[in-house]
């Protein structure tokens, strides 16, 4: 692993990072245009992207969940990280030898099979002739992921105090604790092996699942000891054509293996990418790689599912509450444009899509939901990266299918599988029909001038406070910045004076920004509350 040296690792992360911060807020003081702004963001993805390739380590990750947040970087920057591999040169094998008992096992083959970031996977055969993957931790990589989080903890401390970035655009706090976790049980691998035998134990009784074997008496917090398992990559369009099922087939098994993790409250696997799911020449999916999951509360779940039954149903005006009952419309939505768009969304016709440029059209989608008051909650990064991955993966199997008429018997079958009433789905498409919408429409018509009065005296407020915030912490910056060239030149001079003078002002100006930056905090949370009132 590059650059142990804990002093040499944080003083390049922390020099980049906030190099990074004095060019964002001198392009906002300078008020550049949006040209500008993309060059500049396209520069800070590179110098990140060469400063990862670097230190590896913990940047790795966080590179990854990056590169899935669309919705909220500039895109300049996503297309400079949104190709990142967890794939880093193997550590020598002197090192992972001091950390096997090999009197386990007859043989370990000396080059690792595959090299991520945290463990190395290496083929082994026990005494009885077993073949096994022997995931070993990398050396070292406990105290380098400790430092990194040190470093993170400041970058994100002062983003979240002092980075222009518009309150509620992103919950810094939340994205480190739960990236944080992640990583630590990562690190653990008795958790994985635990992971693995609860995920065994679920899919029991799917035969179109694999889950690997595990060796409990032969593994360690920092090695895994799993049955070897052969199988094709998804994107191996050429070994493909070897399984005994057809892509479509295929594309819908990864829905009936997923499906139920992304809406059932518990566990799902959060890192399904290429090497870590696999297909067996019989048409089995094969998971692997359990050490990052993630959890959904029995809430969220239930409205994940209210959401599917919506799109099933066409009840678009019930997709977007449950939208944002999740949290994914900020609260300046206008529900009746998401509403509009939903609808356009799946009104296209396989035939159509067919026909138009996929990439172009994707591209254009992503463009409109930027510029729509959407995001992604913190708490569904995981998720998030999880759902996009395999998307991406079935898009690859049958580009000529549509996703919805993939997924609906898919998702038939594991509603019947639930118990629950087809008359629930019913329901909700008698409610999306244009005679039950007259009533609720020609209420919302008689109290709909009051409301507008009343959302845009709010939307008043809140723009004259806000530029209030904003203007004095402007102003209060340009003093710091002035400060500390008052602080360099007086010790560049000697002078005494200028030096008390600039330290003075340079301490009360970040004591005022501080305040400031609190102040705007409180009112963005109070004007969020008044709007759901």
């Amino acid at each position: 692993m590059k650059q142990r040296n804990k002093l040499v690792r944080m003083s390049k992360v922390l020099s980049l990072a906030f190099g990074v911060f004095l060019q964002i807020y001198w392009y906002k003081i300078r008020r550049k245009p949006k040209e500008e702004w993309d060059k500049l963001w396209g520069q800070i993805g590179a110098r990140y992207r060469n400063t990862l390739f670097e230190l590896e380590g913990l940047l790795i990750k966080v590179g990854q969940f990056l590169s899935t947040r669309g919705d909220l970087l500039p895109k300049a920057f996503i297309s400079q990280i949104e190709d990142l591999t967890d794939k880093v040169p193997p550590s020598d094998w002197s090192e992972i030898e001091k950390i096997l008992q090999h009197e386990n096992f007859l043989s370990i083959e000396k080059t690792a099979i595959a090299s991520a970031s945290i463990g190395e996977v290496y083929k082994g055969v026990l005494k009885d002739g077993t073949a096994v993957a022997v995931k070993v931790k990398r050396p070292y990589i406990d105290s380098i992921i400790q430092t990194d989080f040190k470093v993170l903890s400041i970058i994100i401390w002062f983003a979240d105090n002092f980075v222009p970035i518009p309150k509620g655009f992103i919950n810094f706090k939340v994205l480190f604790q739960e990236l944080k976790q992640v990583i630590e049980r990562e690190l653990d691998y008795t958790k994985e092996l635990e992971t693995i035998l609860f995920f065994r134990e679920r899919f029991k009784d799917m035969d179109i699942v694999k889950i690997p074997l595990v060796y409990p008496e032969l593994s360690t917090p920092n090695v895994l000891v799993m049955e070897w398992v052969e199988g094709i990559r998804f994107t191996d369009i050429k070994a493909l054509e070897q399984v005994a099922v057809s892509r479509e087939e295929l594309a819908q098994r990864l829905m009936k293996v997923f499906l139920p993790q992304w809406l059932e409250p518990g566990t799902f696997h959060a890192d399904p990418h290429p090497g870590n799911v696999l297909v067996s020449k019989d048409g089995k999916i094969i998971l692997l790689d359990f050490g990052m999951i993630g959890e959904i509360s029995k809430k969220d779940a239930a409205h994940f599912q209210g959401l599917i039954e919506s799109f099933l149903s066409k009840n678009y005006s019930k997709a977007v509450d449950c939208l944002a009952q999740l949290g994914f419309l900020l609260p300046e939505a206008d529900s009746r444009t998401i509403e509009k768009l939903l609808a356009e969304l799946v009104s296209f016709e396989p035939e159509q899509l067919k026909q138009m440029d996929i990439m172009a059209f994707k591209k254009e989608m992503n463009d409109m939901i930027q510029a729509l008051p959407i995001q992604v909650p913190t708490r569904f990064v995981f998720l998030g990266r999880s759902f996009v991955t395999i998307e991406g993966i079935i898009r690859n199997l049958a580009p000529e299918a549509e996703l919805l008429v993939l997924g609906k018997p898919v998702f038939m079958e594991w509603l019947n599988k639930q118990g629950n009433n087809k008359w629930s789905l019913i329901w909700k498409w008698i409610q999306s029909q244009p005679a039950f919408k007259l009533i609720y429409s020609v209420t919302e018509f008689l109290n709909a001038p009051q409301r507008l009065e009343d959302l845009k005296e709010l939307e008043q407020r809140r723009q004259f406070h806000f530029m209030i915030f904003e203007n004095n912490k402007k102003h209060l910056f340009q003093l710091i910045v002035l400060g500390i060239i008052g602080v360099l030149a007086g010790i560049y001079t000697s002078h005494s004076l200028i030096l008390n003078i600039s330290v003075g002002g340079t301490a009360i100006a970040l004591a005022g920004y501080y305040f400031y930056t609190l102040k705007q905090k409180k009112w963005m949370k109070y004007m969020h509350q008044k709007r759901k009132q």
